[in-house]
């Protein structure tokens, strides 16, 4: 009765494979495949799982994910985490699991104290025993809910279905192929745009993360709910003000290739310009980076940090972030991060899409390396558009990017009454 599913989860290993491969070429995709997955260590039992807030009707949600979330590597992941919280003061007891089934022990610890437990069993099985008791299923990414959509269906028929993009794919991969001018890549997006806007017909809700996606769905599928959580911030004290700063800041992994490639362009073509006029400049870079990767990139005035467990010393000690994107999709949790700490940024339009920024108030745009460089200067040389702009990008995150704001569409996606 389930071999469909299981032919659509080779399908869905053979795309994911195809996709690797034209992003990032064999070595890449090999390096990605050679990671070792994590060993349990811990039982279930032995987890503490925070519980449900007081005072709401007691409600059950299972999420999947590509895989399991960790702030430290991904804004998505900080974005899925804050979900989780939410929904616990919601009431909703959660239930997780990662569609590669790589979860720590200390990753099933962290999640635990936001109240979600970790499935650690084959997908099937949990949902033909636990499926009937669930109100709601969150299917996140296009490639999850393929795989999914039907299964949950039918062994969870009560549940309402909620489809989270967390970014359309399909326009990230158009920009990739229109950059790189790669006909195999532009047919692949022509195919995801069909699969992603299937999806979002057979989906109860969908989610986006910016008013263009919004927009976009308005407009591609105008009979579908769809509501928008963005990523999700607190906005924290700035450290200190203009003096005593230097360098710039990316964050940002490799794995996803639009960041790979901006670093790659960024120490090319914009950093060079910098160091003729600001010589001691020194670009600091955050994020998962292989080390071949990292050998590649590494170089005087570069510095690459990797993974850091709390990004908040460097955005106490840098001058600008730079979001240099030349593809993607979605809003860019770099560019809310670096915001939540007053630390201006510099970016790209397509960096700057959703963010409901003002070019010159709140950020400053720019799209060759000859703008970018001068942006970046202007902006060393200028304490009052600074402090301008720092003011500004605080005040950017207090207005559209707050718990708040999330709290009230996630209780529309789940709940279309309220």
């Amino acid at each position: 009765m389930d071999i469909g599913w299981k032919l659509r989860r080779i399908r869905h290993l053979v795309r994911r494979l195809k996709g690797s491969i034209a992003m990032r070429g064999w070595r890449g995709t090999l390096r990605r495949i050679e990671r070792p997955l994590a060993a349990v260590e811990v039982t279930q039992d032995e987890i503490f799982i925070q519980h449900p807030a007081v005072g709401h009707p007691r409600r059950r949600i299972l999420v999947i994910e590509t895989m399991t979330p960790d702030p430290s590597r991904d804004s998505g992941s900080v974005r899925l985490c804050r979900i989780f919280a939410l929904l616990n003061a919601d009431g909703w007891e959660v239930d997780f699991l990662a569609d590669d089934g790589d979860t720590t022990s200390a990753d099933a610890v962290r999640l635990g104290a936001l109240g979600v437990r970790v499935v650690r069993e084959r997908p099937l099985r949990w949902l033909r025993r636990e499926g009937m008791a669930l109100d709601a299923v969150m299917l996140c990414r296009l490639p999850v809910a393929d795989q999914y959509i039907d299964v949950i269906h039918r062994h969870a028929p009560r549940a309402r279905v909620v489809f989270d993009t967390v970014d359309l794919h399909f326009i990230r991969e158009r920009r990739a192929a229109e950059l790189i001018g790669a006909p195999a890549m532009m047919r692949r997006a022509i195919r995801l745009r069909a699969r992603e806007l299937s999806m979002v017909g057979r989906c109860d809700t969908t989610l986006v993360v910016s008013m263009d996606e919004q927009d976009v769905l308005k407009h591609e599928a105008p009979d579908a709910h769809v509501e928008l959580v963005s990523n999700i911030h607190d906005v924290h004290a700035r450290a200190r003000g203009f003096m005593g700063r230097s360098g710039l800041l990316f964050v940002g992994g490799f794995g996803h290739p639009p960041n790979e490639d901006a670093v790659r362009w960024f120490v090319a073509e914009v950093l060079p310009l910098v160091r003729v006029t600001a010589p001691d400049t020194i670009l600091h870079v955050v994020g998962d980076i292989d080390p071949p990767a990292r050998r590649s990139i590494e170089g005087e005035g570069i510095e690459v940090h990797g993974r850091v467990a709390d990004i908040a010393p460097l955005y106490g000690q840098v001058l600008i972030s730079v979001a240099p994107l030349r593809f993607g999709a979605g809003v860019k949790g770099k560019v809310n991060q670096a915001m939540s700490f007053g630390v201006p940024v510099v970016l790209t339009t397509v960096a700057a899409e959703g963010m409901y920024l003002q070019d010159g108030v709140d950020a400053l745009v720019a799209d060759t390396p000859e703008v970018f460089a001068a942006a970046i200067l202007r902006l060393s040389h200028d304490e009052t558009l600074w402090t301008a702009m720092s003011d500004a990008s605080l005040e950017n995150v207090r207005r559209h990017f707050s718990v708040d704001v999330a709290r009230s569409a996630l209780r529309r996606a789940l709940d279309p009454r309220k």
